[in-house]
Parts: structure tokens; sequence; C-alpha cells
């Protein structure tokens, strides 16, 4: 599933290439019609990400579009207009570009209170100048829950996934199962600040790279990582291989449905 980071520079595309502009809107797929039907000829107002939710509003139009991507879903623009219909394309924008939308968990047309139940459900997105860390930190630390689990938990932190689960657990050499009420809060404001970083870098990159520079592949004389997830990580996909920092061997295991990586010598003083 894309993470925050993702779903933001979706953001900022739909925002450079439709804001202030005219656009056609259409359901190909027949899944939208009614919704789009009533979005053509409209003048796109603004493209904003909350977590992995992304809200498309609309000049005097009191509702707003709702897409969550899910596993599968794709919102791809390309700079041109009447392209061919390629897969199932529940929505379709068009002005000077053509954005797809196919195969999303949620594409929907909500009204204000519809919207702001959803942005109530949602913990503090690290990406957003709004957020407040302290809500996440009230939830963490009143918890038994392994903090591993709770990072993923997007009630209590909008926008993390998988793969930053693992890897900012392991750039804090904090042990996954750890009790989120056993964290302490200097390792939580660490934390906090250090998803802030590596997801803005995600937002300008179009992908995770979590490792830092003396352990890039260059200063340490490796070749890149080759994973069709793409990116220089420290444990995500890296099991049965050899800590890039303490030569010990990467560590998985199922947790809440999930696949969990960690270092067990990097990550053991909790």
């Amino acid at each position: 599933m894309p993470e925050g980071h993702t779903l933001h520079r979706l953001a900022e595309d739909l925002h450079a290439a439709y804001v202030g502009r005219v656009v056609g809107s259409s359901s190909p797929q027949g899944r939208f019609v009614p919704e789009a039907a009533r979005l053509d000829g409209r003048v796109l107002e603004d493209a904003e990400a909350w977590g992995k939710h992304l809200f498309v509003s609309f000049v005097d139009l009191p509702e707003q579009v709702h897409v969550h991507l899910g596993l599968y879903g794709t919102f791809a623009i390309a700079p041109a207009v009447g392209r061919p219909v390629v897969g199932q394309v529940r929505w379709r924008l068009e002005a000077e570009h053509t954005a797809d939308l196919r195969g999303p968990n949620a594409c929907e047309l909500l009204s204000p209170p519809d919207v702001d139940a959803i942005l109530a459900r949602l913990g503090p997105d690290p990406l957003r100048q709004d957020a407040d860390p302290e809500r996440a930190w009230r939830r963490i630390h009143a918890s038994t829950v392994p903090i591993a689990t709770l990072l993923m938990d997007q009630s209590v932190l909008a926008g993390v996934g998988n793969v930053y689960r693992a890897e900012v657990l392991f750039r804090h050499g904090v042990p996954p199962m750890t009790a989120g009420r056993r964290l302490a809060r200097k390792r939580w404001d660490a934390m906090w600040a250090d998803l802030g970083g590596l997801m803005r870098t995600g937002v300008r990159s179009g992908r995770i790279d979590t490792v830092r520079p003396e352990h890039e592949p260059d200063a340490m004389g490796r070749p890149p990582r080759a994973d069709d997830h793409g990116g220089e990580v420290y444990v995500y996909r890296r099991d049965g291989q050899n800590c890039l920092v303490c030569d010990s061997v990467i560590r998985r295991r199922s947790v809440s449905g999930r696949n969990l990586f960690w270092c067990p010598s990097c990550q053991h003083r909790g």
C-alpha cells in the first residue's frame, strides 16, 4: 500500500497540473458517473493529502472527492489530453494533462461532515504543518500495544506504513515489540522528527531512502539494493541478509498480518 509520502507527492502533482483550471471529469469505467458529471467543467480548487487519504476540492462546491488508493490503486498524470482509455479508469481528469485513477479502495464525493468524520479518525500526519505530535504521544504513552503495531495504526499516526515503520524503529534502536508506554518521550520526539525528514525526502524523490550517508552503496563499496520496492533501506525486506551497521542477520516476523523486519543486535535496548 502506498505510504503517506506517495499521497503528498500526488497532491503536489495534481495541484501543479490542475489547480485554478477548468477540468474535464469523467468515469470511463462507469462506477463514478453521476459524481464525475457533477464535477465536469468546474475549476479545481485544491488537492490535499492527509496520511494515506487524498481530498480534491472544486470552486463553489461544498463536497470533496475522497480517494484512498489501497493496495492496488494508482493515480497517474500524463502531459496530454484525449489519451485512449487503458484499463479500468474509475475517474479521469483532463485539462492540459490527463490524470487517470485506477483500482482505488475509495473514490467518492463526500459532504463536509463526511470529510470531517474521516479526518477525525486519523492521527497526526508527520508531513503536515498543522500536525500535533502530542496527540500521537498520548495514545502511545497510554498503550500496552507494541510500538510496531501503534506506528501502523492510522488513528495513532497517519501516513506511516510498513517501510517507514521498520526503518524508523531501526534508526532509533527500538525493539519493535516494545510496549508503547515503555517508549521514552525523548525517543518519541526524535522518531517523530525523523519520520518527517525521511518522508519529506520521499515526497521529493518519489521513493523511500532511509540509510545514512556512511551506509550508502558508494560509501560501503556495496552494490545498490536490488528490489522492486526501490530505495536504500536498513531492514525492510532484508531478512536473512547482514545488517549494514553491525553485520547481524536481519529477522522477520508477522505482526498483525504484516511482515515486520528488524535487527536483533541494533534494536535491543528499548
